[in-house]
């Protein structure tokens, strides 16, 4: 099937489906997807969760062609609502993060040495970005705000509304695959992070914010639903006293998320990191020998007296590495 995935613009959508069918949104729209699946379609999560105004903006994005940005804070499915859309449209997908070792060489392409015959020989290769643009791909910039400045001038160039890639490296005009598709993830809206609550955030050229056709803003669940999708993840946890445990557990991660917002915290306790919680806790039968493994041991050593502050509020149970037990043992 794979071989399907290349530059033929044969190659593209097939079949329509109902938004509200698939994706429950409160409006149904028809979406074009494939009817056929490729390695590189996301594998599908079941328990996914929807946020009904992200979901309709990356099914735009989908259907309409239209270059899409998700910001909100760390840990809030910004990723994975692209990724999951698209294993439901059967849509390839590439992600790539724009951490600061990205550089422009490769998302555009750089000479490379092979052997042949024996002989050293240098040839031009295609960096990601002229090849996804040239397939039915759907490329997602991860973390977009992070990236180097010279990354973003060439990420620019396909956000004009034809979408065209000039590749001066290689003296080649691109025009993007029919079934081309772009997004990016971002945790601020391009005006840096003026709270210091991210590592490596770049301001971002408004010009170049200006083409992204639609910014969607995508915050943490309410802490009913995100109980609900802890709960059919872990399916042994059917008993009163495990919903319980699991509704405070979200009710830890509100404050721990409020801390981390107001600067107090470098980590937030993301819905991820609630189900490996809750994932060991079953294992363990362990409340807070879990939490450490979870969570508490990814923690700065000066802010895990904050967080056994909240355990203490939620839970009643002292850890450890509170301030009152460190107090006691003076």
């Amino acid at each position: 099937m794979d071989n399907l995935l290349t530059e033929s613009l044969s190659y593209i959508p097939d079949i329509s489906i109902s938004s509200k069918q698939v994706f429950e949104t409160k409006k149904d729209i028809r979406i074009p997807a494939f009817s056929k699946k490729t390695s590189l379609v996301p594998k599908i999560d079941k328990d996914y969760f929807f946020d009904n105004d992200t979901t309709v903006s990356i099914l735009a994005g989908f259907s309409q062609n239209k270059r899409v940005l998700i910001q909100g804070y760390h840990g809030t499915g910004k990723t994975t609502h692209i990724e999951q859309i698209s294993a439901r449209l059967n849509w390839p997908c590439i992600r790539i993060n724009l951490d600061s070792h990205i550089t422009r060489g490769d998302l555009v392409g750089k000479d490379v040495i092979n052997i042949k015959k024996g002989k050293q020989i240098t040839e031009y290769k295609d960096g990601m970005l002229p090849w996804a643009i040239k397939r039915p791909t759907a490329l997602v910039f991860d973390e977009y705000d992070a990236g180097k400045p010279e990354v973003m001038f060439v990420i620019q160039r396909i956000l004009e509304s034809d979408g065209k890639f000039t590749l001066l490296d290689n003296n080649e005009i691109i025009d993007p695959h029919p079934a081309f598709r772009l997004f990016a993830t971002s945790n601020t809206v391009g005006l840096s992070d003026n709270l210091e609550i991210y590592h490596g955030i770049n301001q971002i050229n408004q010009g170049q914010m200006d083409r992204w056709n639609i910014v969607s803003v995508l915050n943490y669940l309410s802490p009913d639903i995100e109980t609900k999708i802890v709960l059919n993840k872990i399916k042994m946890f059917d008993n009163k006293d495990a919903t319980e445990k699991v509704k405070s557990m979200i009710i830890l991660a509100g404050l721990v998320r409020k801390g981390f917002i107001q600067g107090d915290l470098t980590t937030v306790l993301s819905p991820r990191t609630i189900i490996n919680w809750a994932e060991n806790y079953k294992i363990f039968n362990d409340l807070v020998f879990s939490f450490k493994l979870s969570f508490l041991n990814k923690c700065d050593e000066t802010e895990k007296t904050i967080i056994a502050e909240y355990f203490q509020r939620v839970f009643n149970i002292d850890l450890p590495e509170s301030e009152l037990n460190n107090i006691k043992k003076k």
